[in-house]
C-alpha cells in the first residue's frame, strides 16, 4: 500500500467520509495559520532566546568547570531538551490545539498535564514582564549627559557610595567587599534571576555607585519586610511594556508572526557589535579564558549536572504549553522534526555566543579595575543591572553602549514575553472557541489588564522580595521536572510511542531518528525523575532564598504545589466519568489505526486502540465495502 507525506496513505482522502471532511475543513477555515514557515521559526526562536542565553548560561560554564560544562549541558540537551521539545511541538501540529486541548484530544484522563503548564505561563505572565520594566527604566535613564548609575551625587546615594571606577582604577585593594558584583546563582535556569548581597539590608560599608542606583533609585527598598508603596515611575514602565506586548499580538498570528521579524533578530545584531566591541578591549582574552576554562574536577559534582539539566529546561521552555501553541498553528505537512533541531542548535548556539560578549566586557571591567575575575563574573540581574552596567560605563561613549545593552535586554524579554501571552490566549480559545474566536481583541486585552493589575505587586518598595519568591517557586525546576515526567509517560506509554511515531511520519513523511522514542520510553522520564529527586533531596527551601521576609514561608510551597495538584485533581475527575478516558479524539487522524501502539523488540506491549470514529484506511474501507456488496 503505498504511503504519501501529505496524505498518509494513498487515496485516503478521497476514501474520508464526507461529514469527517466537512469538519476538517470547518476546522482548518476557523482557525489561523503561519504565512509561512519563516513567522514559525522567528516565534520558536523568540521565545527559547531569552534573557536566560545571556545572563544566565555564560556564568553557569564558568562556575561549573568552564568547557567541562558543555559535556553535561549537552548529553540533557541531546536526552531531554529536544525530545521532550520536539515532542510538544510535533503535538501542537498534530492535533492543531493549545496547550490544554491538545492534551485532551489524545489522552482526556491526562488534560491536567496541560493545564499545568498554563499555570507556569500564568506566573511568568505575571512576574516575568517586571524585568522588561526594569530595562525601560534604565533604558530612559541612558540619555543622561552622565550616566545616573556612575555618580554617587544624587540624592539618592547615601554616605557609604563610591564610585568604584575613579577610586580603584588601577588600584587592587584586597580589604575591599566587591561581592555586591556577584550573587549565588539561581537554580533554576531560563527565567531565574537570584538575588544575594545586592538585595540585603543594610548596605555594606562600600557599595558601589551601581549598586545604590539599583537599590535606591530604582527599586526604593525598605527594610520592613513588607510590600510599601507602588513605584509611580515603574508603574508606567510596566504599563508601556504591556502596551507593547498587547500590540504585538492582539490580531493573533497576523501580528505575531511580523512582530518576530525584527524582535527575534535585532538582539543578535546588538550581540555581534557588542562582540566586536568586547573582543577588541584590553583584558578580553582573560575574561574569555575564565569562561572556558576547563575543569575536569567539576564533572563529579551533581550539583553541575543538576545545573546543566535546569538550564537546558528553562532556555527550551519545554513543559510550559508554549511550543504546543506555537506548533498547533503550523500546516499539517510541516516538517517540524528538522525545524526543532535547527531551533535547539540555535539556541545552544546563541548561549555559548553570549559567553564571549559578556566575559570580554567583563574581562575588560577586570583589567580597567585592576581586580581578579573571580570578584567579575555574575549571573542574573547582578550582571544586567548592576555588573555589566558598570563595564559599559568604563568605554568611551558609554551612553551608546548601555542604550544598546538595554535595548537588546528588552527586545530578549520582550519577544518571550508576548509568545507567553500567546500560548495563554491560544489555549482559552481553543477551550471556548465558539465565544473567545470571534473575541481575541478583547481576550488579550483582559489578560494584558489582569496580568499588569497582578504585577503591580512586583513593583513596590518590597516587590522585590515577591519576585525572588515567584521567580524561585513559581516556574521552579520542580514543577517542570514534575511536568515533564507526565508528558512523555503519557505519549509513550498510554497514548503508545508507536503511535505517535507514525502520527509524526504521516506529517513530515518520514520517521524521526528512532532514538526519540527510546528517549521518551525510557531515557527522558529517568533523567527527569533522578534530577527531580535530587532537587527535592537537596537546599531547596525557602530558607535558601536570601532576602525574603517571613510570610514567603507560608505562601512559597502554593507556588509549587498549585501546578503540581492540576494533573492529579483532572485525572480522578476523568476516572469519575469513566467512558473513554484514554481513547483519543475522533478527528484525529491515525496513519495505522490496527498497528499497536507500542512494541519493543518486536514485542507487542500495548495492543492496539481503535474508536469507531476513527478513520479507517483505504484497504479497510475497501473490504468493508466489498464484504457488505457495496
Amino acid at each position: 500500500m503505498e504511503e504519501t507525506r501529505d496524505g498518509g496513505i494513498a487515496d485516503g482522502e478521497a476514501m474520508e467520509p464526507e461529514a469527517q471532511k466537512g469538519s476538517t475543513e470547518s476546522i482548518s477555515e476557523a482557525r489561523e495559520k503561519w504565512a509561512n514557515k519563516t513567522e514559525f521559526l522567528l516565534s520558536m526562536a523568540g521565545e527559547i532566546i531569552g534573557l536566560g542565553n545571556v545572563w544566565r548560561f555564560p556564568y553557569l560554564c564558568y562556575k561549573n568547570g568552564g568547557g567541562v560544562f558543555f559535556i553535561p549541558y549537552f548529553i540533557f540537551l541531546f536526552f531531554c531538551g529536544i525530545p521532550i521539545f520536539f515532542l510538544e511541538t510535533a503535538l501542537g501540529q498534530y492535533t492543531s490545539e493549545g496547550g490544554i486541548t491538545a492534551w485532551r484530544k489524545i489522552c482526556p484522563m491526562f488534560e491536567g498535564v496541560g493545564v499545568a503548564s498554563q499555570v507556569i505561563v500564568i506566573y511568568l505572565n505575571i512576574y516575568y514582564i517586571v524585568v522588561l520594566a526594569w530595562a525601560l527604566f534604565y533604558l530612559f535613564n541612558c540619555f543622561w549627559s552622565t550616566l545616573p548609575w556612575t555618580s554617587c551625587d544624587n540624592y539618592w546615594n547615601t554616605v557609604n557610595c563610591q564610585n568604584i571606577s575613579a577610586t580603584y582604577t588601577g588600584v587592587h585593594r584586597p580589604d575591599s567587599d566587591w561581592s555586591f558584583l556577584y550573587n549565588e546563582t539561581d537554580r533554576f535556569g531560563d527565567y531565574s534571576m537570584s538575588f544575594q548581597n545586592e538585595s540585603e539590608w543594610p548596605p555594606f560599608k562600600v557599595t558601589s555607585s551601581e549598586q545604590e542606583y539599583w537599590l535606591h533609585r530604582m527599586l526604593r527598598m525598605t527594610d520592613s519586610g513588607g510590600l510599601g508603596s507602588i513605584n509611580a515611575d515603574l508603574a508606567m514602565c510596566l504599563l508601556l511594556a504591556w502596551v507593547i506586548c498587547y500590540f504585538c499580538i492582539f490580531k493573533g498570528v497576523k501580528t505575531t508572526g511580523k512582530v518576530v521579524y525584527f524582535t527575534a533578530t535585532f538582539p543578535y545584531l546588538m550581540l555581534f557589535i557588542l562582540c566586536i566591541r568586547g573582543v577588541t578591549l584590553p583584558g578580553a582574552a582573560t575574561g574569555i579564558s575564565y569562561y572556558l576554562y576547563p575543569d575536569i574536577s567539576k564533572l563529579s559534582s551533581p550539583d553541575v549536572w543538576c545545573d546543566a539539566g535546569t538550564q537546558v529546561f528553562f532556555s527550551y521552555a519545554v513543559c510550559q504549553g508554549v511550543l504546543t501553541a506555537l506548533g498547533s498553528y503550523n500546516k499539517y505537512n510541516n516538517d517540524c522534526y528538522k525545524d526543532c533541531i535547527a531551533l535547539c542548535l540555535l539556541n545552544s548556539c546563541t548561549s555559548i555566543f553570549a559567553g564571549f560578549v559578556v566575559f570580554s566586557i567583563l574581562g575588560f571591567m577586570a583589567h580597567q579595575l585592576d581586580l581578579p575575575m573571580e570578584d567579575i563574573a555574575s549571573s542574573g540581574v547582578g550582571l544586567a543591572f548592576i555588573a555589566y552596567p558598570r563595564a559599559i560605563s568604563l568605554l568611551p561613549g558609554p551612553q551608546f553602549w548601555s542604550v544598546l545593552f538595554f535595548l537588546m535586554v528588552l527586545l530578549l524579554g520582550l519577544d518571550s514575553q508576548f509568545v507567553c501571552v500567546e500560548s495563554l490566549a491560544t489555549a482559552l480559545t481553543d477551550l471556548f472557541p465558539g465565544v473567545l474566536r470571534k473575541r481575541r481583541e478583547v481576550l488579550v486585552l483582559g489578560i494584558a489588564i489582569i496580568c499588569f493589575l497582578l504585577g503591580l505587586p512586583f513593583i513596590t518598595k518590597g516587590g522585590i522580595h515577591l519576585f525572588t519568591l515567584m521567580d524561585t517557586y513559581g516556574p521552579s525546576g520542580i514543577n517542570l521536572l514534575f511536568i515533564a515526567c507526565f508528558e512523555t509517560i503519557v505519549v509513550a506509554w498510554v497514548y503508545g510511542a508507536n503511535r505517535f511515531y507514525d502520527n509524526i511520519e504521516d506529517m513530515i513523511g518520514y520517521a524521526p531518528f528512532i532514538v526519540l522514542k527510546y528517549c521518551w520510553l525510557f531515557i527522558t522520564p529517568l533523567i527527569c525523575a533522578a534530577t527531580l529527586l535530587y532537587s527535592l533531596l537537596g537546599s531547596n527551601s525557602v530558607s535558601s532564598v536570601q532576602s525574603v521576609p517571613n510570610w514567603s514561608y507560608k505562601f512559597a510551597p502554593l507556588l509549587t504545589v498549585i501546578p503540581m495538584v492540576c494533573i492529579p485533581i483532572f485525572l480522578f475527575v476523568s476516572l469519575r466519568r469513566g467512558r473513554d478516558i484514554i481513547t483519543p479524539s475522533s478527528d484525529l487522524k491515525q496513519l495505522r489505526p490496527n498497528s499497536p501502539r507500542l512494541t519493543l523488540f518486536n514485542c507487542v506491549i500495548i495492543k492496539p486502540q481503535r474508536s469507531r470514529h476513527i478513520q479507517e484506511d483505504g484497504a479497510e474501507k475497501a473490504n468493508t465495502e466489498h464484504s457488505s456488496g457495496v
